[in-house]
C-alpha cells in the first residue's frame, strides 16, 4: 500500500530471510566468520545460538551464498523428525536418490555420497536450523554422523542453529559427547540502539528506488521508540517499521517520528500503559 508513496521497489521490512536485507553488525560479521572458519577448517561441529528473531536464519542464508558451489550443502529447517526421517531428509537435501529407506541403508548411501564428494576435493555441509527442537535421540544421531570420516578428515561439517534453549540442552550430561565435539560456538545478542538505527537505514536503502536518497526516514526519536519496544530484536523492529511506514502513508508524511513509531508499537500491542 505504501510502496508507491515512498518510492520503494519492495517491502523493506519483509520477514522472509533475504540475505540482501541482512545488516551486518560487528557481531553478525563475527558470527558469519565463525561459521565460515569452522566449515573451511573442517572443525566438524559448529553451533550458533541466539534469541528468537535475532537473524540466525537470515545469517544462514548469507552463509550459503558465501559458500557457493564449492560446497555441497543440506539445509534442514524442520528437524522434528525420527532418526530415519532425518537421514532421509539429509539425503534429499543433498540430492541423493536412494531406494533404501531404512536407517542402515540411508547411512550407507550418505557415506558413499560423502566419500565421492571428498574424492572430488570438495566438502559437504549439513545445516540444521531450529535445532533446539530436536530430541535427545536425534541430536545423538547427528553426533554419530560426525563419525563418517577418512583417516585424515571429517567427511561432513555440521552446523547447529538454535535458540538459547539449545545451549541448555547441550549442557545435559547425556549429550556431553556431542557438546565436547562442538569446538566453534557463537551466540547472537540483540541489537543496541545504534545498530537499530543503522539496521533501519540499511533496509530502507535496499528497498528504495534511490538508495542514496530514500524519500522516507526514521528520525532519532522514532529510532529510540522502536528500540525501546523491540529491545533490539530484528523481527520486532521489522514489525514496528512496517506498521510505522503504513502510518506515515496514512498521515502523508515522509518522516517517521516518535508519535508514529509509538502508534505502530501500540497496534502490535507492544505498548504497555
Amino acid at each position: 500500500m505504501y510502496r508507491d508513496f515512498f518510492h520503494l521497489r519492495e517491502d523493506p521490512f519483509n520477514i522472509t530471510p533475504d540475505p540482501r536485507f541482512l545488516y551486518m553488525t560487528a557481531q553478525h560479521r563475527e558470527a558469519l566468520n565463525h561459521l565460515l572458519y569452522g566449515i573451511r577448517q573442517r572443525k566438524g561441529f559448529i553451533c550458533l545460538t541466539g534469541e528468537v528473531g535475532t537473524g540466525k536464519t537470515t545469517l544462514c542464508r548469507a552463509l550459503l551464498r558465501e559458500l557457493g558451489d564449492a560446497f555441497h550443502t543440506a539445509l534442514i529447517l524442520n528437524p522434528v523428525l525420527t532418526d530415519t526421517q532425518l537421514l532421509r531428509a539429509i539425503l534429499d537435501e543433498f540430492g541423493v536418490a536412494t531406494k533404501r529407506r531404512d536407517r542402515l541403508g540411508c547411512l550407507n548411501e550418505l557415506n558413499r555420497f560423502l566419500l565421492k564428494v571428498n574424492a572430488a576435493g570438495q566438502d559437504a555441509v549439513l545445516i540444521i536450523d531450529e535445532a533446539q527442537n530436536m530430541s535427545i535421540e536425534s541430536l545423538e544421531q547427528v553426533r554419530l554422523l560426525s563419525n563418517l570420516e577418512t583417516e585424515r578428515q571429517k567427511l561432513l561439517q555440521i552446523c547447529l542453529l538454535g535458540q538459547p534453549e539449545l545451549r541448555t540442552k547441550l549442557a545435559r550430561p547425556d549429550l556431553r559427547q556431542l557438546a565436547q565435539r562442538i569446538t566453534v560456538r557463537f551466540h547472537l545478542a540483540r541489537l543496541d540502539q545504534r545498530d537499530t538505527a543503522a539496521y533501519l537505514r540499511h533496509r530502507m536503502a535496499v528497498a528504495s528506488e534511490d538508495s542514496d536518497a530514500p524519500v522516507v526516514r526514521f528520525d532519532e526519536e522514532a529510532v529510540g521508540e522502536i528500540f525501546r519496544y523491540s529491545q533490539g530484536t530484528p523481527r520486532l523492529i521489522n514489525a514496528i517499521g512496517d506498521k510505522a511506514l503504513l502510518a506515515g502513508y496514512v498521515y502523508q508524511t515522509g518522516v517517521i517520528d516518535r508519535r508514529l513509531a509509538r502508534l505502530a508499537a501500540s497496534e502490535l500491542e507492544l505498548v504497555k500503559e
